[in-house]
């Protein structure tokens, strides 16, 4: 078969693709998310605190996962999308195997770090594969498709997690006498990690890398030298890359306020909670977030200017990472919530809400990119509109009733709306993010509104949920009160895309509209 025949439009390829991209994020999630179940049994063993978790669920995940996807996405604007999602793949879960020998808060921290990194390169190779293999008009149920992977990926994980969790306790309630002298959280992360490193090796012989732009009919050339313009990104991410112009010491002394701001806030932040880990891992990354935004200013005007002179995207990147914010809180502290609440078991946690968030979630993320490209062909800010509806709306509805239902019953029906809810605004808001800029930058956008997500939903979100329930608890709160009373409380941050996406669909027609031509005048060659 002839490599057009390979790369054809939503042909046979496509759909290889698509496939093994919806397995690569379920293996994605399931080596995230399957921390959450584990979480009492660690904090027993490594004598650690809820806030703890929170670091070691979003802040020590995200961090790395936020700010090298920035050079992944770089890497994957500029080479082989299937070659770099496959090392990836290989590269987390050897991390998530290795987190089973952990012996320390550190030593687990440090292997959390790990998947993030490797994570990092999955979801902006996809997005950015993906968009040339379909046509822009299913993009939208494309990419949730695509993301429905991370649903399926939270469900399987809690239900694997918990289930080998509690066998493997009851066959062995002495680890000593386990193989290896292994407990039942280590044993967990290691029966998820190595399916993985499996896995990577049929996406590496099956997935065929599409013709950079095809979709579109706007053919972009490959790099010539893919991994010495990655470079360049990371070096994009220090003060280094601030040199070498005639404004140099303007752009220095901008960069040195900046750091003086987050230095400032996070010594402040560590002083007030005592979390020094979270803050200096935080602090660094937004620093170099920041650092990158400015470079990249320097260095891509055009991607510069697409990206972050756009109200309609500025606006969608503030909207976003609120929902997962909740998302990710809720992710982490769900399965405490249910064991300290309403008296259940782990593997009843797994199975239950596992089935709950995959199948929850599958309905809202797909319904939600479905949705989003009917309404998008009759209003502007179709997507927009659907976003807020599930993200904001329904998702407040589910939690309210998730964790205020005395009823166990009654709470897992609420957990589910809570997931559809939740879960709508995936696929729109990716395809938002991608039609806004140019194809030979969509790995890099899709990696940057990643980023957004991680470093606000996920690096802040299941922290701060875990820093309010350890203060109720501090106070004489039971845990499953605490736990109750910070997972409604967290809900307030929904008040900020309840504005700012109906900002965005002000703007976002001229935006679309007006992307080529932008950059045209930026010096483009179209």
């Amino acid at each position: 078969m002839s490599e057009e025949k390979n790369s054809e439009v939503g042909g046979y390829h496509a759909k290889v693709a698509l496939s093994l991209l919806v397995l690569v994020y379920i293996f994605n999630f399931v080596d995230r998310q399957i921390l959450s179940i584990l979480a009492e049994d660690i904090k027993a063993d490594l004598g650690i605190s809820n806030s703890d978790i929170g670091f070691l669920f979003g802040t020590a995940f995200g961090v790395f996962y936020s700010v090298v996807g920035i050079p992944m996405g770089k890497l994957a604007d500029s080479w082989n999308r299937k070659n770099l999602i496959s090392i990836g793949l290989a590269f987390w879960s050897f991390m998530t195997l290795l987190s089973g020998t952990a012996k320390s808060f550190l030593s687990l921290s440090i292997y959390r770090f790990g998947v993030g990194i490797g994570e990092s390169s999955a979801t902006p190779s996809a997005y950015s594969l993906l968009s040339d293999y379909f046509s822009p008009k299913v993009r939208a149920t494309v990419l949730s498709i695509y993301s429905s992977g991370l649903y399926i990926g939270a469900g399987i994980g809690l239900f694997l997690g918990g289930a080998i969790l509690d066998t493997w306790n009851s066959w062995y309630p002495d680890h000593t006498q386990a193989p290896f002298g292994l407990k039942g959280w280590q044993a967990a992360f290691m029966g998820v990690g190595l399916p993985g490193i499996l896995l990577s090796i049929i996406t590496f012989t099956f997935i065929k890398e599409p013709v950079r732009g095809l979709s579109e009919g706007l053919v972009t050339e490959q790099s010539k030298e893919p991994f010495k313009d990655t470079f360049k990104e990371f070096i994009g991410l220090t003060p280094i890359s601030l040199l070498g112009n005639k404004d140099s010491l303007k752009s220095l002394g901008i960069n040195f306020i900046i750091a003086s701001v987050i230095f400032i806030l996070c010594f402040s932040l560590y002083k007030l909670t005592g979390d020094f880990l979270q803050w200096v891992a935080w602090g660094i990354g937004t620093y170099l977030v920041c650092t990158w935004i400015q470079s990249l200013g320097k260095r891509d005007i055009v991607a510069f200017s697409l990206m972050f002179r756009s109200k309609a995207i500025i606006y969608s990147f503030i909207s976003f990472p609120c929902i997962p914010f909740v998302g990710y809180a809720y992710s982490a502290f769900t399965p405490s919530f249910y064991i300290n609440y309403h008296g259940m078991t782990a593997l009843e946690i797994g199975t239950l809400i596992g089935l709950i968030t995959a199948i929850g979630s599958f309905i809202g993320v797909i319904g939600g990119g479905y949705f989003g490209d009917k309404l998008r062909d009759k209003y502007v800010g179709g997507r927009l509109y659907v976003i807020f509806v599930g993200g904001v709306l329904i998702t407040t509805l589910g939690c309210l009733g998730m964790i205020y239902s005395e009823s166990k019953n009654m709470s897992l029906l609420f957990n589910f709306i809570y997931h559809i809810g939740s879960s709508v605004y995936v696929g729109c808001a990716a395809t938002t993010v991608t039609n806004l800029v140019l194809p030979r930058m969509r790995a890099m956008a899709g990696a940057f509104f990643i980023l957004t997500l991680s470093m606000i939903g996920l690096a802040l979100g299941p922290y701060t949920l875990g820093r309010i329930s350890d203060l109720f608890e501090y106070q004489g709160y039971a845990a499953g009160d605490a736990m109750q009373t910070s997972m409604a409380l967290i809900l307030f941050i929904l008040l900020i895309p309840s504005v700012t996406l109906f900002l965005a669909v002000k703007h976002l027609k001229d935006d679309e509209e007006s992307v080529s031509e932008r950059a045209r005048a930026l010096g483009e060659i179209i």
